[in-house]
């Protein structure tokens, strides 16, 4: 029997080779047929996937019409996933969106709040801005949300509420998704920081939905089923515009870029991430059977941490070539450094990848 140790699920930070923090990894790959490739930590952690869920989010949107409705464009679709960084070509989109449905950015249930960036959020305190909703992070999908709302004649008031017609259809497309054999039994449902659902289900679905997506834009289906467009659509879209999905200097941006269209990714608030990875070379050394999804979840919360995992986990992986992984070089050889700039300490990532079995 393989001995196992305290840091065989962790990612560490140390000074001067002195444990500092230990942070908890669970992470999940899956290939397109939801079969399980390898994980550390517990695939089966019931996780609120927050801000990963939106690209299942933005499914419904796309088949409510809206886009065609209202003449939406690929980099609408690509803003109605994001977590954007506040950057004015991000609010001019999301008021472009706002405006072509004929909403208004009072009917919003975002709240404002500040910048994801520090440096941006510091040139909003030095000018003495308050932030209102359609600078949300999330306001795109609250956008999207309200077009589609108005599209299926729902109207947008409530929109935002578990009870709408609108978050019905996300509901069901959302589990559909995932691939949810009870969703009764296998999905939680909880009000995001943007005041709209999120869901909670095991990890591994959150995976599974990734592989899906990539699955759906290797699509050489003559004709493919309704739902595999529309999924295909979302992945090519968030692949073609990086730049709507989070902004200058964050990961899911310069991930989506390195990787040109075959990878996109989706990062979820307090330390959760959704992966997927077309299929090639790479996925067929693995042993998968298609596409590939890997959902990761950090239990502390931390951030910097999960994009470093997420990095390390690719390049364990061999997804893409070195030069291709180098341009995350940046989230994941992170070191730690003291007020005068000083290196202080690193973060290894000991954890270990192994063949598991999971119980759904």
């Amino acid at each position: 029997m393989t001995k196992t140790t305290r840091d065989d699920n962790h990612v560490v930070i140390d000074r001067n080779g002195i444990i500092e923090n230990r942070h908890q990894l669970h992470a999940v790959v899956v290939d397109s047929t939801g079969r399980v490739l390898l994980a550390v930590g517990d695939p089966d952690r019931v996780t609120l996937v927050r801000s990963a869920a939106k690209p299942a989010q933005a499914v419904a949107i796309v088949e409510t019409g809206a886009l065609e409705c209202y003449s939406l464009d690929d980099a609408d679709l690509a803003l109605m996933c994001a977590s954007h960084s506040s950057e004015e070509r991000h609010v001019d989109r999301a008021r472009r969106i706002l405006a072509a449905a004929g909403n208004a950015e009072a009917d919003l249930r975002c709240g404002g709040h500040p910048a994801i960036l520090a440096d941006r959020n510091a040139a909003w305190l030095r000018a003495g801005f308050d932030p209102t909703p359609v600078w949300s992070n999330c306001s795109g999908k609250h956008a999207g949300m309200l077009a589609a709302a108005r599209a299926i004649g729902a109207g947008p008031s409530d929109y935002h509420l578990l009870s709408h017609p609108l978050q019905q259809r996300v509901r069901r497309v959302t589990e559909e998704i995932a691939g949810l054999p009870a969703p009764e039994q296998q999905i939680r449902w909880a009000v995001d920081g943007c005041n709209m659902p999120a869901p909670a289900y095991p990890l591994v679905r959150l995976a599974t939905t990734y592989a899906a997506f990539a699955d759906a834009a290797d699509g050489d289906d003559e004709a493919p089923p309704a739902r595999r467009r529309s999924m295909a659509r979302v992945f090519r879209a968030m692949a073609a515009h990086p730049d709507m999905v989070a902004g200058e200097g964050r990961f899911c941006t310069e991930l989506m870029r390195a990787f040109g269209g075959r990878v996109v990714g989706k990062v979820g608030a307090d330390a959760c991430y959704g992966v997927g990875v077309r299929a090639g070379e790479d996925t067929r050394r693995l042993g998968a059977v298609g596409a590939v999804g890997i959902a990761a979840k950090v239990e502390d919360g931390n951030m910097d941490i999960l994009y470093g995992a997420v990095a390390e986990i690719l390049g364990r992986l061999e997804i893409g070539d070195a030069e291709t992984r180098a341009a995350l070089d940046g989230f994941h050889g992170v070191v730690v450094k003291n007020t005068v700039g000083v290196v202080t300490g690193r973060v290894s990532y000991p954890f270990k990848l192994q063949a598991v079995q999971v119980s759904c």
